[in-house]
């Protein structure tokens, strides 16, 4: 297909980590840039990428490296781990490809106004730096996380990280309403304080996958640990009108189709994301859990879901498939907006990944929160006991404790007043997008201050 110049005249690169809860937002963010006039280039790994077909208005550019599937990454090391592995094996061909791409746009008539990262590579803005290459930043999680990430070094002085094991349901202080047991692993604070790290060095701009009417005093927080950078608020991300021609997965809609048979409000959605992986124990207790409910469910159960299958088959409890029977449904993978969006569902347990929690409160639904890992446990606080949008399955996977979870969201008076409060929330959701509203206005700031980078002149490296 012969490329179109862009309406502003210029190219924006996107350097999106291939997680999907990172790749997502930053694919997003760039419907939203192209929205606005500008073309966008890729560059990406070959671990879970798109292709030019499904985004045919973007042009894609791969930087190659790694021994591994992103598959096998995620099943045999720690997230934190796989970040730094991951960080040291593209540091370099970054490098290459991003040399390639500047030196063509040297006989382009758009010129690269800058890079757009994510900050979980450590290596990029380096990178920009060496090539004289204007740079921002893309948070795609929440700011509650990324504030908390920021003063590990002050918790620890303080003596958190010195508790015993008895001591973890103290309160963090300085974070309410976060417990100790909710920090991050020691063992993970390297690899946290060089996100950090990277993530302050992009003085020109920090783009967030929010919304002030969400997280403002945690904007406000920001703007105070990182004065004079410029922050744009431009979420929800995944608001925007959509680029995509395809999915990446084979496209199921009967889940749609066995939702369109249920009651308004009635069935609860389980998804614990793409990468969360559980005992054979814990997804026994879910089972029975929502066998014991009477609640009809809509169940995402991954490939390899159960720590150290190798095989899928069997996996589901005796007897269980008899005893939902005609109330459950059990898919391998389901379009998580089109599901959100159906009136037919009323709840949904999640991994409380940043991109889960804020598509759930733009369509209006509550949660039951279950996390694993990274900012999930953060992102689960937030929905709990700060929004009070949801449940949190605090005391682990128990069958007695799930059922009990489902029922209060479900069918109680508790669960209808977080429906009213998050109904609130999705309104302000979409309207902050529209016309004067805050995000809506932060993308207008953001899509001026790329613009004022396009007559930079970059030495011939």
């Amino acid at each position: 297909m012969e490329k179109q110049n862009s309406k502003l005249g210029c190219r924006v690169i996107l350097l999106p980590h291939p997680y999907v809860g990172h790749t997502t937002p930053m694919f997003n963010l760039g419907n939203a840039l192209y929205s606005k006039g500008f073309s966008i280039d890729i560059i990406q790994t070959r671990l879970n990428s798109y292709e030019q077909t499904a985004f045919p208005n973007f042009t894609f550019h791969y930087m190659e490296g790694g021994q591994w599937s992103l598959e096998t990454l995620v099943s045999s090391f720690d997230p934190w781990e796989a970040v730094t592995l991951l960080n040291k094996s593209f540091s370099a061909p970054f490098r290459e490809s991003l040399a390639q791409v500047l030196e063509a746009a040297t006989k382009d008539p758009e010129p690269v106004a800058c890079l757009i990262s994510d900050p979980i590579w450590d290596f990029a803005g380096t990178v920009a730096d060496e090539f004289y290459l204007p740079r921002l930043a893309l948070r795609t999680g929440g700011l509650l996380a990324f504030a908390l990430y920021e003063s590990l070094p002050l918790l620890r002085q303080k003596g958190y990280f010195s508790l015993q094991e008895g001591e973890k349901e103290a309160a963090v202080l300085e974070f309410p309403p976060l417990k100790v047991k909710d920090l991050p692993s020691d063992a993970n604070h390297d690899a946290i304080a060089a996100v950090v790290k990277e993530a302050k060095s992009y003085h020109l701009g920090f783009i967030c996958n929010t919304f002030k009417e969400l997280e403002g005093s945690l904007l406000d927080q920001f703007g105070r640990s990182a004065p004079g950078i410029p922050v744009f608020p431009v979420g929800p991300l995944h608001i925007y009108p959509s680029t995509c021609m395809g999915e990446k997965h084979n496209e199921d809609h009967s889940s749609i189709t066995w939702l369109n048979t249920q009651a308004p409000n009635s069935v609860l959605y389980l998804c614990f994301g793409t990468i969360a992986a559980i005992s054979k124990d814990q997804f026994e207790e879910i089972a029975w859990g929502l066998a014991n409910s009477k609640q009809p469910f809509l169940w995402v159960v991954r490939p390899r879901m159960i720590n150290g299958s190798d095989t899928d088959d069997d996996i589901l409890p005796e007897n269980f498939l008899e005893a939902v029977s005609g109330r459950g449904y059990i898919v391998t993978w389901a379009s998580q907006l089109e599901v959100l969006a159906h009136p037919s569902v009323g709840g949904f347990w999640t991994h409380s990944g940043w991109n889960s929690t804020i598509e759930s409160i733009s369509k209006g639904v509550p949660m039951i929160c279950f996390p694993f890992f990274g900012d999930q446990k953060m992102n689960t606080r937030h929905v709990s006991d700060i929004l009070r949008i949801g449940l949190y399955l605090e005391k682990g996977l128990e069958r007695q404790e799930i059922e009990s979870a489902i029922r209060r969201l479900m069918l109680e008076k508790e669960g209808n007043e977080m429906r009213e409060r998050i109904t609130a929330l999705k309104e302000k959701a979409h309207s902050c997008l529209m016309e004067g509203g805050s995000s809506c206005e932060a993308l207008d700031q953001l899509t001026n201050h790329i613009i004022s980078f396009r007559g930079t002149e970059r030495p011939r490296i």
